[in-house]
């Protein structure tokens, strides 16, 4: 193993040795397993979390998702983005022969073979997912979906001699700073907070000779924040969901508020027949458009129709989801069979396959109906008022 690999920090009483890896490398497996043993380290520290080890170590986890909790509690787009970001990372494996991560879990089950204790000092996914949204302002957000679907269709072959590459640190380093000038929060989520939580982590590890493997991206950060001694910033920060701006409460329940009340002045100023008509008009321009979207999907009837009755209540509770209700009617008619939950990582990259995978095509019944519904619901809006001021 090259000592380049490995950046050597010593900290008073303390040796800290920082291993940068490519998750996808064969490699970055060897390298680790090789600076375990010859290193002899008192602690193993890997950039993981629990439920990251735990997907690592059960590949079979997939059969045993209970999607309509997923979908109850509103972690569907969660799942599907990090569906999205793994699908990329696991075609660089299936062209390097490597499974993502697999140097990660590498590293824990060797240490644990030579009884060296482990600490996982990496956030959470969905945190870091959640965080990275929150943070990113609306007019960045539509350049960073389309990013993604970018990244997820290119097939572009990657070799074992690009990954030595990206395994240089001024190359990942360079990657992230042209990143974060299109995207500055999303590297400041992905990069920079990664390194304060997995730094602090670090310094809580017990020993005097602690090995760290991290992603080559971080090594270059993490040495700064321990060879400067800068404090790292609390964890009760970094896992922090910033709330929604109460404004958007105030814009989501002034739609309906204006509704309700127009409707009542029509219905007393104007008689019932004209608000029998708007009411009708109400419903056939929302739930209609949002049934397209749902028949795109290609979802089961049932579902079409769930979306046909839920678009029209849509305004009386603007963040209630008309997609959540038709994607909980098709995962219940329709669930994913085994083999398209383990596929799903690899269908993700096809376009067709989106229709023919169940669990996809539950994710496209979650996000067709909405934007169809959002446009049939303003020209509900302008039709009623334009029938109260005439």
């Amino acid at each position: 193993m090259s000592t380049d690999q490995i950046r050597t920090i010593s900290l008073a009483e303390r040796e800290i040795f920082l291993l940068g890896t490519a998750h996808v490398s064969s490699e970055s497996v060897r390298h680790v397993e090789e600076a375990i043993q010859n290193l002899s380290p008192d602690c193993v520290c890997v950039e993981l979390d629990d439920k990251r080890l735990k997907a690592l170590s059960e590949p079979d986890a997939w059969k045993k998702l209970d999607l309509i909790s997923v979908i109850r509690q509103g972690q569907l787009s969660t799942l599907v983005a990090n569906l999205m970001l793994s699908s990329h990372q696991r075609r660089m494996g299936l062209q390097t022969g490597v499974k993502p991560g697999a140097e990660l879990l590498a590293a824990v089950q060797t240490a644990e073979k030579l009884g060296i204790p482990v600490v996982l000092v990496d956030r959470e996914i969905k945190i870091t997912l959640r965080r990275a949204w929150s943070l990113t302002p609306w007019r960045r957000r539509f350049m960073l979906a389309v990013g993604l679907l970018e990244g997820l269709f290119d097939r572009t072959p990657i070799s074992e001699e690009k990954l030595g590459e990206m395994r240089e640190q001024d190359t990942l380093t360079g990657m992230m700073d042209e990143m974060g000038q299109t995207f500055p929060e999303i590297r400041e989520v992905l990069l920079n907070e990664r390194d304060h939580f997995m730094v602090g982590r670090l310094r809580q590890a017990s020993g005097t000779r602690v090995l760290a493997v991290v992603g080559a991206g971080h090594r270059q950060g993490m040495a700064q924040l321990l060879e400067s001694g800068t404090p790292s910033r609390r964890e009760e920060e970094l896992v922090h969901i910033p709330p929604r701006s109460p404004i958007w409460s105030w814009v989501g329940w002034s739609i309906p508020i204006a509704v309700v009340a127009s409707m009542v002045w029509m219905g007393l100023a104007k008689g019932l027949g004209v608000l029998g008509d708007n009411i009708l008009f109400w419903i056939l321009v929302t739930g209609l458009p949002a049934a397209f979207g749902a028949l795109l999907a290609f979802a089961h009837p049932l579902a079409i129709l769930t979306a046909f009755i839920m678009a029209p209540l849509k305004p009386f509770h603007p963040f209630l989801s008309v997609g959540t209700f038709v994607a909980l009617v098709q995962a219940w008619l329709m669930p994913p069979r085994v083999h398209e939950m383990e596929s799903v990582s690899e269908d993700l990259s096809s376009f067709g396959k989106w229709w023919s995978n169940r669990l996809l095509r539950i994710f496209l019944c979650f996000l067709l109906p909405g934007l169809p519904t959002t446009i049939g619901m303003f020209f509900g809006v302008s039709h009623i008022l334009k029938s109260v001021v005439h």
